[in-house]
This record gives structure tokens, sequence and C-alpha cells, in this order.
């Protein structure tokens, strides 16, 4: 999942290099933290966060197929 959110992250920014993903273990939920560059945020959000849902249901849907809970929260 960590792999997923780089590669989408890194193709919505022009700061490829700024892009970084933690993953922590919350329970029994993976946390993923998406950082980017200040100037990117925006980019990444998307007007009214609609970038950032979808983003968090490509995750949702691919973590369901192999039965995790994964949450992806913007820094």
């Amino acid at each position: 999942m960590k792999e997923l959110v780089e590669v989408i992250a890194k193709a919505l920014v022009d700061n490829p290099e700024g892009v970084s993903v933690t993953e922590r273990q919350d329970g029994r939920t993976t946390v993923l933290e998406l950082r980017v560059s200040d100037g990117d945020m925006g980019k990444v959000i998307g007007k009214q966060g609609r970038i950032a849902k979808a983003i968090r249901s490509v995750v949702k849907a691919a973590a369901a197929k192999e039965d995790k809970r994964v949450v992806v929260d913007i820094m």
C-alpha cells in the first residue's frame, strides 16, 4: 500500500523528491502518512478535497482486496 500511495503522489506533484510516505500500525489498522512539499499540498488535496478523497478510495479498495484496513493521512 505504501508504494501505491507514493506512486500516485509523485505523479501529482511538481517536486517528486519531496514526497515521503511512512507506515505505522495502530492496532489492526495500518496508517500511511503522506508528506509533500508545502507548494504541492494543494495538488495532492485538490479542490474541495476531491483528489485526497480519490487517493483514499483507491487505497481502501486495494486494502479490501487483501482483507486489510488502511487509512491515509496527508500531513
